[in-house]
């Protein structure tokens, strides 16, 4: 089979990224430009500054991507975008310029899910990785385990009912005036707390469901920052993060343990921003000693091009191409 070379455009939040990837696994280039230092003095980010950025670098960014892989416009043979879940704003100055872009180089076109690529970034990080394999998906906006049975089929296990794992982290930081990102924050300061200093309630539901809820260790922890500043009560921003993160991994590890009991198997891939958490991939790989734990590495576990260009050659392989009509899907499921 002729060598594929990929061209993918991902915009779904507040990442500029084009990559540049053969055959699904092997990255040419992978650009980012990330957008954290804009939005940073907002607390979080704001959808219209998102888009206007993302329409005035993608040109850029696309010719860096070009530039680094040594190749021009034409070697490409698929031109792929992100078309949900994210931001709609975002999601439309990708699809909208791959589809353009489509058009006039006369290449085939291609819409990829967001989760997808995530699932996917492990295959460009692990060559020897096949499927099938659970894949836990934590990020700002999704908190999902799945069983990849094959390269695009997908048996959902379990998901959030409320917040993301990652929502959580980003806002427990603004909670204790913590900057932007969140997530990297929380784990930063847990460096120096006590993880047993505080009890935090796990949330549990009655039904034999696996699904994880955030929303209430969420509650708990801006109740206890709230009662001790209404008090006037110094708080300990090392151990309240400390104790948040414990309990959140905690509630991550005891459901997926539980997974690997009903479905069985030996592998695991991690990914999404929340994956890059250290302490996280510590916890992860020092209780499942029987499991082979799959990480991506940090860059791969942030929102990239690279691993939507993954999910863009397996879903090709499998579906072909995606119609001109496609458009953004911004609150799809998974």
């Amino acid at each position: 089979m002729k060598d594929m070379i990929v061209l993918s455009i991902e915009t779904s939040c507040d990442e500029t990224s084009v990559a540049i990837v053969k055959n699904g696994r092997e990255i040419l280039s992978n650009k980012i430009l990330s957008q954290i230092d804009i939005h940073n003095e907002f607390g979080g980010v704001v959808p219209e500054v998102a888009s206007r950025k993302h329409l005035e670098v993608i040109n850029l960014v696309v010719d860096e991507a070009l530039k680094e892989a040594e190749i021009k416009l034409n070697d490409v043979d698929l031109i792929a975008a992100t078309y949900g879940p994210g931001l709609v704003g975002a999601l439309l100055v990708g699809l909208q310029y791959a589809k353009g872009l489509s058009y006039a180089l006369n290449k085939e076109f291609i819409g990829v899910n967001h989760i997808e690529g995530h699932i996917s970034s492990c295959f460009l990080e692990y060559k020897e990785l096949s499927p099938p394999f659970m894949s836990l998906v934590i990020s700002g906006g999704h908190t999902i385990l799945l069983n990849v049975v094959d390269y695009g089929v997908y048996e959902k296990i379990a998901e959030t009912r409320d917040d993301a794992i990652g929502e959580v982290f980003d806002k427990i930081a603004r909670k204790l005036n913590l900057s932007y990102p969140g997530g990297p924050n929380i784990e930063r300061f847990a460096k120096d707390g006590d993880e047993n200093s505080i009890k935090f309630p796990k949330s549990k539901f009655e039904d034999d469901t696996l699904d994880f809820s955030y929303s209430g260790l969420k509650s708990s922890v801006l109740n206890y920052i709230n009662q001790n500043n209404l008090n006037k009560i110094d708080i300990n921003k090392e151990n309240v993060c400390a104790s948040f993160q414990k309990t959140a991994v905690d509630m991550l590890i005891q459901n997926i343990e539980k997974a690997f009991n009903i479905y069985g198997g030996s592998k695991l891939c991690i990914v999404g921003g929340v994956s890059s958490n250290e302490y996280l991939k510590n916890r992860f790989k020092s209780y499942f000693r029987d499991v082979e734990i799959y990480i991506p590495s940090k860059i791969l576990c942030t929102d990239n091009g690279a691993m939507i260009a993954s999910a863009a050659y397996y879903s090709y392989i499998k579906n072909g191409s995606s119609d001109y009509t496609l458009n953004v899907s911004p609150n799809i499921k998974f």
